[in-house]
């Protein structure tokens, strides 16, 4: 069976719920299609409220719910602009926070690549801009890409921790 490996009192799974879960936590920051469409704008270079809506293909309502929300959770950062004769209005920028969730953004597209894209394959490469080669998502050790058979997950708490709401 192809699962990781759990260690410690994470072995007996009726024992604790993943009520602290980091996924879980994940998922409710950005849960949404338009999120995660949002932040692949975002890492694209877009930083426009019009130009986000436009892209994405959702309301202005939509994305400007999900820009506050992106926003408070600290994803991005709203930085005044003006254009020449234009009043005040804010881009959208990411934060270290946005940034750090490229890997995972990036992992989704490699995965619809390979499965959803059919004979025609992927329409974006991904590429070192430095040496020019091809790059990817991989869970790795510091020497190895780490098959999930080969993944051990141990806990960084106590088993009285795991108990708590």
């Amino acid at each position: 069976m192809d699962a990781a490996r759990l260690d410690g009192f994470l072995a007996d799974r009726d024992t604790w719920r993943a009520t602290h879960c980091s996924i879980g936590k994940a998922m409710d920051v950005i849960g949404t299609r338009s999120a995660v469409l949002i932040l692949r704008e975002a890492y694209y270079g877009t930083t426009r409220f019009d130009d986000f809506a436009k892209r994405v293909g959702i309301t202005e309502a939509v994305a400007a719910s999900r820009l506050r929300e992106l926003t408070a959770e600290g994803l991005f950062e709203r930085q005044p602009y003006k254009e020449p004769g234009q009043r005040t209005r804010f881009e959208y920028v990411l934060t270290e926070k946005g940034r750090d969730l490229l890997p995972a953004v990036l992992a989704l597209m490699q995965w619809g690549d390979k499965y959803l894209q059919g004979k025609h394959g992927a329409p974006i490469g991904m590429r070192d801009d430095a040496t020019g080669e091809p790059v990817r998502v991989e869970v790795r050790s510091p020497d190895r890409e780490v098959p999930l058979a080969e993944l051990r997950l141990t806990p960084n708490f106590t088993e009285e921790d795991a108990s708590r709401p």
